[in-house]
Order: C-alpha cells, then sequence, then structure tokens
C-alpha cells in the first residue's frame, strides 16, 4: 500500500512537471492551472490503474498448486468508471496440491481455501467438501473425525451444481 501511494506522488510530481516542460517550451503560454490539474489526473489514472492491475498481479505471484476457484467484482458509485468495467476486488485460491482424502470417503475432500483481499490479509480456511452431495463445510471448532473418515459436527452448506469453490476442490486431485 505504501509503495502505491509514492508511486501515485511520483505520477502527480511526473504529471506536473510534464506541463510545466511543454509551458516552457511554449514560453508561458498554458493556463497556470493546467500543471496542478495534470498532477491530479495522473494521479486519478495511476490509482486507477493500480486498482485494475491488482488481480493479476496477485494471480501472477501465487505458488504453484493455488489455483483461483472464485472473484468478487466491485462496482461503486464513487469510482463511476467501475460500472463500465467493474474490477476485481478479492478473490478466493484452492490450494490444490495439498487436497487430502480419506480411502474410506472417497468423495470427501479436504483443502486449504485462501482469501485474498485488495487490502485486507490473507486468511486461510480449511473446507471439507462432499463431492457426492455438492455441499461443503469450514472447518473449525466442534468438528470431529472418525477413524473411517466419517466427519461429525460439521455446517454443511448446500451449494448449486456450480459452485466454483466445490468445482475446483472436487476437479482437483
Amino acid at each position: 500500500m505504501f509503495i502505491e501511494l509514492i508511486g501515485t506522488f511520483i505520477a502527480g510530481v511526473a504529471g506536473a512537471g510534464l506541463v510545466m516542460l511543454i509551458n516552457h517550451v511554449l514560453r508561458g503560454r498554458l493556463p497556470r492551472w493546467f500543471a496542478p490539474v495534470a498532477a491530479g489526473l495522473a494521479m486519478l489514472l495511476t490509482t486507477i490503474s493500480s486498482e485494475y492491475s491488482w488481480f493479476s498481479r496477485t494471480k501472477d505471484t501465487l505458488p504453484e498448486g493455488l489455483v483461483v476457484a472464485q472473484t468478487v467484482e466491485s462496482k461503486a458509485f464513487y469510482r463511476p468508471w467501475t460500472y463500465v468495467q467493474p474490477f476485481t476486488e478479492r478473490f478466493v485460491a484452492i490450494d490444490t496440491a495439498t487436497i487430502q482424502r480419506h480411502p474410506d470417503q472417497p468423495d470427501m475432500k479436504l483443502a486449504q481455501a485462501y482469501f485474498f483481499g485488495r487490502w485486507a490479509p490473507v486468511n486461510k480456511l480449511p473446507v471439507l467438501t462432499d463431492c457426492a452431495e455438492g455441499r461443503r463445510a469450514a472447518l473449525a471448532d466442534g468438528i470431529t473425525f472418525k477413524k473411517n473418515g466419517a466427519v461429525t459436527g460439521a455446517q454443511w452448506i448446500a451449494a448449486s451444481k456450480d459452485d466454483p469453490i466445490i468445482s475446483t476442490i472436487c476437479g482437483a486431485g
């Protein structure tokens, strides 16, 4: 966040400096308000570019085995350009390299889900998926596993057939 702030300020200085240089070449023919307007415009464009490129930059740095399962796009009235093209504000990635299953429960898979947000720390949550029933549960306190792999105490969420988290977990490993 701090580096993006510094980059935004540098873009503002560069925008104002460019207009001042052009004004010097034109021997002062540009209005005085061009420099601050150029600085503000450069800062705004830098911020917008940073918002739109965050998802691809973050996705490109994910380690091998981490697969993006679901994205959440954002629109806001104070960002009118997002109504034309929404930007990805957060996403869920599944660690397909470490999916676990019990031999007695072949339709059950345990995976780590990572929740990424634009200005938020990454959160990790173990997710148990019942591929045959099309449901999933977040592993929390009160869940126990029996020797045969059966689960008790899970708060199952019945999801739609096209649930991206379930399809990513069940389609992997």
